[in-house]
């Protein structure tokens, strides 16, 4: 269905087109060149300001298939270049409107300009513009279809990665049942049931945390956060796993800090980091938590001793359900989800998250946000 904007735009064209007077309308080329001057019907005054004023593309093309007027985005996509369409698909349409008289609205599928790789998904509607010339629309879709294709790959993993402590629950159920007069099995399998059990409920709750953190409403209720307490709450909620394995929580000293946003995203994503730290470590290791500001910029980073990362999967660990070594992450009862809610939770305050790693020898995950400032304070209705 043809987006709603392009029908009455196209109307108001046509009506400025009717009512337009036929002079000498001088160009100037937007390669800087010297004018040139076009013997045709003048576009009619205000067009041109229509036209720049659209967020998507759009167009007004002579009959010579010179582009008069192209909106910002027909230009940054790649959809025009040098005052001419780039893409033979478009000049086609156009032609076929010319000589038909009749509008056009397909759904196309380009490349972002003459060499890029990239692709455009289009909602393209052509049609005459007056006698003289031809007027083009496109809604630009291609995030809308990103997003679609990742909910389709979101699903498809999230199945296959219930389906393997969903079985194994079935099945233990079953052997259960089978050894309930065996006191020594019915133990060991109940307590294989507890873990596949966890390992489940865990799986579920970073599924919701990960939805959560992709809307684009996470943010909605920010407020300054102190940086100090989001470590101290991070590390107190991973003191336990690190006595089990005899390892050590190192801490720098106090910054104090705040960032804008939702603390408790902040402690979900420090967690997940201090946890996979502890998970990938040795005992008897340290892990080290320190934060540090500088020029606005304030960065959390959190080191190990542990095996690493080789560089090859360096790129790829932020992807979901990614996991470096699948067979140890089972053993752990890693989803491949932590590092994932990291990297969103984090580009959502406006921050990224870096890593530097060698196998071996460790690995250090440095986590930047802006630092909230006096204005932050003021737009809040805090206290700076």
């Amino acid at each position: 269905m043809d987006s709603p904007w392009l029908v009455p735009v196209a109307l108001f064209f046509g009506l400025l087109v009717g009512a337009g007077a036929t002079t000498a309308v001088v160009l100037a080329h937007r390669r800087g060149q010297q004018a040139v001057e076009v013997s045709a019907a003048r576009v009619p005054e205000g067009i041109e300001s229509l036209i720049d004023a659209l967020e998507n593309v759009g167009a007004v093309i002579d009959p010579s298939n010179n582009v008069l007027v192209a909106s910002a985005r027909a230009i940054s996509t790649g959809l025009v270049w040098h005052d001419q369409l780039v893409h033979p698909e478009l000049v086609e349409y156009v032609d076929q409107v010319r000589r038909d008289g009749t509008p056009v609205g397909e759904e196309l599928h380009l490349t972002r300009g003459r060499l890029g790789e990239q692709s455009l998904f289009l909602q393209v509607r052509i049609a005459r513009l007056g006698s003289r010339y031809i007027l083009l629309l496109a809604d630009d879709r291609t995030e809308a279809r990103r997003l679609e294709e990742v909910r389709r790959d979101f699903v498809a993993n999230v199945s296959h990665e219930l389906k393997t402590p969903i079985g194994a629950v079935g099945l233990l159920a079953e052997a259960l049942q089978s050894a309930a007069t065996d006191p020594d099995q019915v133990r060991r399998f109940a307590s294989r049931l507890s873990v596949e059990s966890d390992r489940l409920a865990r799986l579920t709750n970073e599924i919701i945390e990960l939805s959560r953190v992709q809307a684009g409403d996470t943010l909605d209720r920010a407020e300054r956060v102190d940086i100090d307490r989001v470590v101290q709450q991070a590390i107190d909620h991973n003191r336990v796993a690190a006595d089990a394995k005899s390892i050590t929580l190192v801490t720098g000293k106090r910054v104090r800090v705040e960032v804008v946003g939702d603390p408790q995203l902040l402690v979900t994503a420090l967690n997940n980091l201090i946890s996979n730290a502890i998970t990938y470590s040795p005992p008897h290791s340290r892990v080290g938590v320190g934060v540090d500001s500088d020029d606005g910029i304030v960065e959390i980073a959190v080191a190990d001793q542990g095996v690493g990362i080789p560089e090859a999967d360096r790129d790829r660990v932020f992807e979901r359900f990614y996991r470096v070594d699948s067979a140890r992450a089972r053993d752990t009862g890693g989803t491949g989800l932590g590092l994932s809610i990291v990297k969103h939770v984090v580009q959502n305050h406006g921050g990224d998250v870096r890593l530097w790693s060698r196998p071996g020898k460790g690995s250090t995950f440095t986590v930047r946000l802006p630092e909230a400032t006096a204005a932050s304070a003021t737009s809040l209705g805090a206290a700076p």
